[in-house]
């Protein structure tokens, strides 16, 4: 068990707390709190999870570090399944397989998907449109319709078709 961890260290700090905006504070939550839940995990896993290895007739190291690599991966998999609502379960896991494929595929073409997206709709002007609202509609509809026109760093294809290609290798599209 990892006792590094004092949850009453900041009353004693002597400083004010600074009102958090709410992205802050969701921020905060979502991923400064992940060196306590690798902890966490740390104490929930990795002591059954070596004795499983231990068992197993694995040909080198390497095979091992896969190995357990592969069994931690589909721990967090599974209690993210089972972290959600029956309803949201499905949703929230095709919003992963979507993230894993655009990383996947950002690596297989050396590119960045959505740093490019990012450099097109810099491109629409906000000067020439007379409202705001005519602007945001623009740019909104050029987000959506950047994913089916073809890109040169993806071989012609366009993103949409690349990251289901990418998907269908791993059988998630």
């Amino acid at each position: 068990m990892n006792d590094d961890y004092d949850p009453n260290a900041a009353l004693f700090s002597g400083e004010d707390e600074e009102e958090k905006s709410e992205e802050q504070e969701a921020f905060e939550f979502v991923y400064e709190r992940n060196p306590r839940r690798v902890s966490a995990l740390n104490d929930l896993w990795f002591y059954n999870l070596m004795e499983k290895i231990k068992q197993m007739e694995l040909p080198s190291e390497e095979a091992k570090m896969q190995m357990i690599f592969k069994l931690t991966a589909g721990g967090i998999l599974d209690m993210l399944g089972d972290s959600q609502p029956p309803g949201v379960a499905p949703e929230v896991m095709s919003n992963l397989d979507m993230f894993m494929g655009v990383a996947l595929t950002n690596m297989r073409f050396k590119v960045d998907l959505l740093g490019e997206q990012t450099k097109a709709l810099k491109s629409i002007d906000p000067a020439k449109f007379e409202k705001d609202e005519d602007y945001l509609r623009t740019l909104s509809d050029a987000e959506d319709a950047w994913w089916d026109i073809a890109q040169p760093p993806l071989d012609g294809r366009n993103p949409r078709d690349a990251i289901r290609e990418t998907l269908r290798k791993y059988g998630l599209e």
